[in-house]
């Protein structure tokens, strides 16, 4: 394990509380032996993910008897936007080509994606000679974790595609399922949809408040964040976003900041940046996007979608600029992944998909590089 500044060693550990041996050694390595959690159960893959914030802070605090030194090592590279994982949205993929979802994952480049999830807790964009794959029951959620340790890469959200006002009780216990999952493989977030399909958009917020409060209730004990995407006619909306935030009162109710959708929603290119601003410390998970506007058209309030078919392209021929975006990130702490979202590759062979997606991925290593 590597926290910062050239302070590493290794960590080797399972947790019983009724004994725990521990040797510690001049070089930094320790070794914590026990075979089994409080109720006899082995542990699992599936646990060092979920144990693995808390131990990584614990260690630095037993280190130094003040935990100042690690501690503040850790805070640094928690910090350091290089620690930024460039990700892209699972659905991405099979655009690719590739015969199964980790071979597409090696083309882009990519460190993981954001998987989509459905009613079953199924994840159907991760393909292959061994889907589907499911994270629905303990076994399934071992071999996700096996096959993501084999390929060497992470899942850094979930997406769910929900239906709070046809469903309400549906997508409570829904989003609990899912937050569960999510706490054991080590998911830091989950991205939401929070949008009107069966009732008024006037009449949207008190509904979207009140549910939203029973998702916070329901899932308090696994701590995962739910980031609601700004997407559509609603949620792209600030004053909706504020009200939405303040009234829920959950510090874990945050934004998936789809940098292009605020675009799309028709707001001025150099309004975007006061948006992102203003929401950063709210975001817990990125969709990375951009448009190519006409010059003349750039800093007008434009029509909802206005030729967004017509107009959108790869992050780096967008007129959003990146560096700017990923300081502002940087400056709001900002911890989760870039995750790119490219729609545009339905219309791209698989081979100038892959240049496309790789391309992104590279330029999104440089601007963090720019901003260290």
């Amino acid at each position: 394990m590597c926290l910062a500044n050239g302070v590493s060693f290794s960590v080797v550990v399972h947790f019983d509380v009724h004994r725990v041996g521990k040797d510690f050694d001049r070089t930094g390595s320790i070794s914590m032996s026990t075979s089994h959690l409080r109720d006899g159960t082995p542990i699992k893959r599936r646990h060092f993910l979920g144990f693995g914030v808390s131990l990584t802070v614990g260690t630095a605090v037993m280190f130094d008897p003040r935990g100042h030194a690690l501690a503040r090592a850790f805070a640094a590279a928690q910090d350091k936007p290089s620690l930024w994982p460039v990700t892209c949205r699972d659905a991405m993929l099979r655009r690719s080509g590739a015969a199964d979802c980790w071979t597409a994952m090696r083309l882009y480049g990519v460190d993981g994606v954001e998987s989509d999830i459905t009613d079953d807790l199924t994840l159907p964009n991760l393909y292959g000679a061994d889907s589907p794959l499911s994270v629905a029951t303990p076994e399934d959620r071992d071999r996700v974790c096996a096959a993501l340790e084999k390929a060497g890469k992470k899942i850094t959200a979930f997406c769910m595609h929900n239906r709070f006002d046809e469903r309400p009780e549906f997508e409570v216990q829904w989003c609990l399922r899912a937050a569960e999952a999510a706490r054991e493989l080590g998911v830091p977030a989950i991205r939401i949809d929070v949008v009107p399909r069966k009732i008024p958009r006037e009449e949207f917020l008190p509904f979207a408040v009140e549910v939203l409060r029973k998702v916070m209730a329901a899932t308090e004990k696994t701590g995962i964040r739910f980031a609601v995407e700004n997407h559509g006619n609603t949620t792209n909306n600030p004053e909706f976003l504020d009200a939405l935030f303040s009234q829920v009162g959950s510090p874990r109710l945050g934004l998936t900041l789809d940098t292009g959708n605020f675009y799309w929603f028709g707001h001025p290119l150099s309004h975007l940046y006061e948006i992102y601003e203003h929401f950063a410390p709210r975001v817990f998970h990125t969709h990375c996007k951009s448009i190519n506007y006409p010059p003349e058209e750039r800093e007008k309030q434009r029509p909802m979608g206005w030729e967004y078919s017509k107009y959108h392209c790869p992050i780096y021929q967008g007129d959003i600029d990146f560096g700017r975006v990923l300081a502002i990130l940087k400056k709001a702490n900002y911890s989760n992944d870039l995750c790119i979202e490219n729609e545009m590759l339905g219309r791209l062979s698989a081979e100038e998909a892959v240049k496309t997606v790789s391309q992104e991925v590279i330029f999104l290593r440089k601007k963090q590089a720019e901003i260290a």
